[in-house]
C-alpha cells in the first residue's frame, strides 16, 4: 500500500465563474480532502494561480491532476512535494492584551497590527506548524479570534514551468501544417 505525503498542487487558469467549484469537486469525488486552498493572479497576465495543498498517495494525485487538466479553462497543472518549493501562510491572533502577552509575541518575531486597551492583533508568517506553535502559546492569554491563510508557494527551481510550457504550445501553434499527398 502506498503511503500518504503532502503535495502541492499548483493550477494555472483563466480566472473563469464556477471553476473552482469544478476544481475542487474532483477532490471531493477522488475522496481526498483539501488541506489550504488559496487563489491569486500569478506573474502572467491574465492568467490565476490555485494553490491547493492535500495529503495523498502518489497514484491518486496523478489521477487528480489528469481530471483538473481535462477542465476546459486549466491551462496547466504541476504537483510538487514541499521539499521543491518555497512555501509560507499568514496567521492573524487577535488577543486579551496584557503585558505577558506583549512580550511572548515581541519574542516570537510577530507584527504587531493593533493594540487597543483591552486586544492586541498580531501577524505570523511561517509555516503551519510555527502558526500554529504560536496559536497554542497565546491560548492561555485569551484568543478571541485566529485566522490562518492559505498555504502560498512559489517553486525553487530556476525556470518556470508554465512559461516553459506556454512557449511549447506557441512553437506548436506556429509550426507549419505536415503536407498532404494524396494517393
Amino acid at each position: 500500500m502506498e503511503t500518504e505525503q503532502e503535495y502541492i498542487i499548483t493550477v494555472f487558469s483563466e480566472n473563469k465563474v464556477g471553476l473552482l467549484s469544478q476544481i475542487t469537486t474532483v477532490f471531493t469525488c477522488r475522496n481526498v480532502n483539501i488541506e489550504s486552498l488559496t487563489t491569486s493572479e500569478s506573474a502572467l497576465q491574465g492568467i490565476h494561480k490555485f494553490t491547493i495543498v492535500v495529503r495523498t498517495t502518489p497514484e491518486t494525485v496523478e489521477k487528480i491532476v489528469r481530471q483538473v487538466e481535462k477542465k476546459i479553462d486549466v491551462l496547466k497543472t504541476f504537483v510538487y512535494t514541499a521539499d521543491e518549493v518555497v512555501q509560507q501562510e499568514i496567521a492573524l491572533y487577535k488577543v486579551t492584551r496584557s503585558s505577558s502577552v506583549e512580550q511572548l509575541v515581541r519574542q516570537h518575531n510577530v507584527r504587531i497590527l493593533e493594540v487597543d486597551t483591552d486586544y492586541i492583533v498580531v501577524e505570523k508568517t511561517g509555516h503551519k506548524e510555527e502558526t500554529q506553535a504560536l496559536f497554542r502559546l497565546l491560548q492561555p492569554y485569551g484568543v478571541q479570534q485566529f485566522v490562518r491563510s492559505g498555504t502560498v508557494a512559489v517553486i525553487k527551481s530556476r525556470r518556470e514551468l508554465l512559461n516553459e510550457y506556454l512557449e511549447e504550445l506557441e512553437k506548436m501553434r506556429h509550426q507549419p501544417e505536415p503536407v498532404r499527398t494524396g494517393a
